[in-house]
């Protein structure tokens, strides 16, 4: 299968290429060049599958043609080493947990395999590919664990200095190596640019190559998919419309959601929950986009005022608005309510929420409103661990710190300081 840009001015490419260049030479996203639906025995009998033929079946037609089927399976025997449980917090209301992988965020899955695959396709290539990364919280630890030690790849992470929390900012400076972390004077909205404009710069690109491990990446976006068919499994039994509430920054996540329902997954609805930077709310009222600088939240992770991804979401349906509207809804909550939701499901359920998930709940309650029937499912997208000070502030319960968090906290950060695209470049040439 090929991918093409999604500005439709660059050559169509392979996943392979797709992967290694991270954005199309027109600034655009890549995208598969058609989706064909799994058959209907395969969600019929989801319950037989194991999470890795589950995984290998929904993924299969996109890779296939660079990843022989061997080592798609190992690929995702090597990625998928983890649980997805599926919890009931209240009634109809259950979250999805996707923070038991090595540096407990949901980017594990997406990191793990995009390194996997560009070590694959790295093998016996003398030249050194680097993988250049803005963070806005977990992206960072997640690509950094994914790449430590990879052959043949640098990586580097761009970040906002004071907008990431202690322990995130540890898991992206703490590991040496391969890995170098670059601290922004700016927001995360600054360091996607400066990663956006590297890839655009004719003449870094000649000296070196560069690709993506945001979730512009295809092998970092298209696997997330793997998450709602793991969570439909489960939820079958229920015998109910299944609706996904997902907390959403750069809207990665969700998408991929939304690719599986085009994969045939049964599902009624997907709610995007975003705190204050209510691009997509706003989008999904008045039908015009109008991205706007970012406002920094206590879910940091989703403080993104343009985000990347809503694009595909958009070409999904082809930009049908009502179409879109029928299968998409978007809500955006402040922070004084994400702290009342995190108090609201600790005292009602003894559930430790993170202000992210605390988002996913109160997007599906607001959904639930006007469609009581259904079996929600919110997106619990990192352990409430790596939020530690505003969740001992909201709730009265002090957290252990998982042994995956403790390797980390005794070892020394180390970052270097930019301000400005041009201080980018010239670290990137003189390395």
């Amino acid at each position: 299968m090929n991918f093409y840009s999604l500005n439709k001015q660059a050559p169509e490419v392979s996943f392979k290429d797709a992967v290694i260049k991270g954005i199309a030479p027109d600034k655009g996203l890549y995208f598969p060049e058609n989706i064909t639906p799994l058959p209907f025995s395969f969600f019929e009998n989801i319950e037989e599958l194991s999470n890795q033929e589950i995984a290998f079946n929904a993924i299969h037609q996109f890779v296939s043609d660079d990843l022989p089927n061997e080592k798609l399976m190992k690929i995702l025997t090597n990625v998928l080493d983890f649980e997805f449980p599926v919890v009931e917090i209240e009634e109809n209301i259950a979250t999805l947990e996707l923070f038991h992988g090595p540096t407990m965020a949901f980017k594990d899955v997406g990191a793990r395999f995009m390194a996997n695959c560009l070590g694959y396709f790295s093998e016996g290539d003398s030249k050194e590919v680097t993988v250049l990364v803005a963070t806005s919280g977990d992206t960072g630890g997640a690509v950094a664990n994914g790449f430590l030690g990879v052959d043949g790849v640098k990586v580097v992470i761009l970040y906002p200095r004071g907008k990431v929390s202690d322990i995130q900012e540890r898991q992206l400076t703490t590991l040496g190596q391969n890995i170098t972390a670059l601290v922004v004077d700016g927001t995360f909205d600054d360091c996607q640019k400066m990663v956006k404009t590297a890839f655009l710069d004719e003449e870094l690109l000649h000296q070196m190559q560069l690709t993506s491990a945001n979730s512009i990446n295809v092998a970092r976006w298209l696997p997330q998919l793997f998450y709602f068919l793991f969570a439909y499994k489960q939820a079958k039994s229920q015998g109910k419309e299944i609706v996904f509430s997902v907390p959403c920054g750069n809207f990665g996540n969700i998408c991929a959601g939304m690719v599986a329902q085009k994969l045939g997954m049964p599902v009624k609805h997907f709610v995007a929950a975003t705190n204050v930077n209510d691009t997509v709310p706003e989008f999904m009222k008045t039908g015009e986009y109008h991205p706007k600088p970012s406002t920094a939240t206590i879910s940091n992770a989703m403080d993104v005022g343009d985000p990347s991804n809503f694009i595909r979401i958009r070409h999904l349906f082809q930009d049908n608005f009502e179409a879109l509207s029928e299968n998409l809804s978007s809500f955006t909550f402040s922070d004084e309510q994400t702290r009342v939701a995190m108090k609201t499901i600790y005292s009602d359920s003894k559930y430790i929420a993170d202000p992210h998930g605390a988002v996913g709940y109160l997007g599906l309650k607001k959904y639930q409103e006007t469609h009581p029937e259904t079996y929600g499912i919110f997106l619990e997208t990192a352990h409430p661990v790596k939020f530690l000070d505003v969740v001992e502030e909201t709730i009265p319960e002090k957290l252990a710190i998982p042994p995956q968090i403790q390797k980390v906290m005794d070892k020394e950060k180390k970052s270097i300081q930019i301000k400005t695209y041009d201080d980018l470049k010239t670290f990137l040439t003189n390395r």
